[in-house]
């Protein structure tokens, strides 16, 4: 379940080698060489964290994070040239959960990323939650029936794992956009299409699995 990130920066050269050393470090990497194609990654889903330059050729990365911020909680890293204080000042006030001055270390930008990340988690969270023949390894953000491994991607990851923090509770469509995708710019039937892909999943297991069950008109619980 390796992490995806939302790569928006306009340097090819700088962009390659970013999402090179990215997908070393164990990422999924989509890249957007503007703000228009930035909004369109965020808009699919699946992105846990976002690299966003601020120069960017049809407008100010700062009001692609301005937009952001407005329905979104979605972790977001800025990396910029501009390094004045008053700039990175603007960057965090408006809502950037870190900010890199050009030129950085891939190395350091790895680490950077590793920690945005860690402190997004719910603190709370119990290390291992048990449903059934369902475990989850909240902390390797691992899932397993009856002792075998689910592939998941790290969405289906977190939308089996909120289900699973309380059996027999309804999640309501909008609670899981917003917990799991911070409701940027996202449809229902984003939340459709990953339950659909989940259920596949926890029925091809050879052991009884937890099922997922519709409430219509309302959302999603997970039963024994």
């Amino acid at each position: 379940m390796r992490p995806h990130l939302a790569l928006i920066e306009d340097e090819p050269d700088f962009a390659l080698m970013c999402r090179s050393y990215l997908e070393r470090a164990g990422f999924t990497v989509t890249w957007a060489m503007d703000a228009r194609a930035g909004k369109a990654v965020l808009y699919e889903g699946c992105v846990d964290l976002a690299v966003l330059d601020l120069g960017l050729p049809d407008g100010s990365g700062l009001e692609l994070l301005r937009a952001l911020r407005s329905t979104s909680r979605l972790p977001v890293i800025v990396v910029s040239g501009r390094g004045a204080e008053a700039d990175r000042v603007a960057g965090l006030e408006i809502g950037a959960d870190d900010y890199l001055v050009k030129p950085f270390s891939q190395r350091e930008l790895v680490a950077r990323i590793h920690a945005v990340l860690r402190r997004s988690q719910p603190p709370d969270a119990p290390a291992l939650l048990r449903v059934g023949s369902l475990l989850i390894d909240s902390a390797g953000r691992r899932a397993s029936v009856g002792g075998i491994a689910l592939t998941l991607r790290p969405k289906e990851y977190a939308l089996l794992e909120t289900l699973a923090e309380a059996p027999g509770r309804v999640f309501s469509t909008e609670q899981l956009l917003e917990r799991i995708w911070g409701s940027a710019w996202q449809q229902p039937a984003t939340v459709v299409e990953h339950v659909y892909r989940l259920r596949g999943k926890l029925a091809a297991t050879p052991a009884p699995a937890p099922r997922i069950t519709t409430v219509r008109g309302y959302g999603y619980r997970l039963d024994l």
